[in-house]
């Protein structure tokens, strides 16, 4: 029977539009336990590839023959291995085209909305990681927000719109994935804005973005309001634009709130988040749509794959926006911490500019599920 490859594009729709499918996923077992491919109708098999070495025999009972089956391993070669062995025995077989590592850096663009003068705004879903990004263009400028290390990304899809990026932010100094941003400024001459108070050990040049910034983007039509939110990070920042979105950054997302320790500072921090969450936050309007930069659970996703809801509605639903309690939320949110993410102290580094991984170390460094958050 056939084996086929499935492009990252194609399972990314399914994961989108919740169609049912059946992993078999040859990786050790212990990397299928820490992260693995999330989706609604998504089953799954789990048996590391050396077991299947002899043959696939044993496990054809396991394998669903009214089901899309999909083989994914590390980085494809193991998944195309077993996924010839099981169409020997007469299954349609799909294997996922440059295994979970490529997986780990799709980025899903979504557009999220119009905004006033004809301006959009976009979101790349980073469905393996968790991450999202954003691309504000107005009158043919572009700004992009919280941008993975995937720079050509971001520039080839503003290419293909006619938009020049003019702008690039992060709203905080990340700890779970590499930034983009000043590799894109590199390549397109766009000013690259960092919050001045996450920044006092970067050792590039940086445009400070401080609480107050109002920012032009395109015509006078669309303007960013940075908004000084500390928690995550003592110099967290969210952004307002149009009036109409709210990027909250790693702030709030949909289905949390950010964790405030990883730069060790979780008690100094939590007091921080707090306000901005239950005081800062508490004066904008709630008609608000709320953007964060990554999601946690693959049900945060809407139907059109993009992840957002309106603020008034997580003031009402959001666990981590009830508590009202100072002591209660302060033992939750310092006590309930998730596992750190993966070599983030290096990855912290590597967005301070002190060190230079190559390409293939980034990648292993950005390996695993988005943990940023406290639930």
């Amino acid at each position: 029977m056939a084996v086929k490859a499935m492009k990252l594009k194609e399972l990314a729709r399914k994961v989108i539009e919740k169609k049912e499918l059946f992993i078999l996923d040859v990786r050790n077992e212990d990397d299928f336990a820490d992260w693995k491919i999330e989706g609604e109708n998504i089953n799954y098999f789990n048996i590391p590839y050396f077991e299947l070495l002899d043959g696939v025999e044993e496990i054809m009972d396991k394998i669903p023959t009214d089901k899309e089956v999909l083989v994914v391993c590390a980085k494809e070669g193991s998944s195309v291995m077993v996924a010839e062995m099981l169409s020997d025995e007469g299954l349609d077989i799909a294997y996922l085209e440059g295994g979970m590592k490529a997986w780990s850096e799709y980025l899903e663009p979504v557009k999220v909305g119009d905004l006033k003068g004809g301006g959009e705004l976009y979101q790349f879903v980073r469905l393996g990681k968790g991450c999202l990004s954003y691309m504000v263009v107005s009158n043919d400028e572009a700004a992009i927000i919280d941008a993975t290390r995937m720079a050509e990304v971001f520039v080839n899809f503003a290419r293909e719109i006619g938009a020049n990026i003019a702008h690039v932010f992060d709203t905080h100094l990340h700890a779970d994935h590499i930034s983009g941003g000043r590799k894109i400024a590199e390549a397109t001459g766009a000013t690259y804005w960092l919050p001045s108070k996450d920044a006092g050990e970067v050792v590039f040049e940086y445009a400070a973005l401080d609480g107050g910034n109002d920012i032009q983007i395109g015509n006078s039509t669309i303007n960013i309001h940075a908004l000084y939110s500390p928690g995550h990070t003592i110099g967290s920042t969210s952004f307002v634009i149009d009036e109409k979105y709210l990027l909250s950054g790693d702030i709030l997302f949909i289905d949390s709130i950010g964790r405030p320790d990883l730069a060790g500072l979780a008690e100094d921090w939590v007091g921080d988040l707090r306000e901005s969450l239950y005081k800062r936050y508490r004066e904008l309007s709630e008609e608000l749509m709320v953007l964060p930069a990554h999601f946690m659970i693959i049900e945060e996703l809407n139907e059109d794959g993009s992840v957002a809801e309106k603020l008034g509605t997580l003031f009402a639903q959001n666990h981590g926006l009830n508590i009202e309690d100072e002591h209660e939320f302060r033992s939750m949110v310092t006590e309930n911490l998730p596992p750190q993410p993966n070599a983030y102290q290096e990855i912290r580094k590597t967005n301070m500019g002190k060190i230079t991984p190559d390409e293939e170390k980034q990648r292993e460094m950005e390996i695993g599920p988005n943990r940023c958050a406290v639930r």
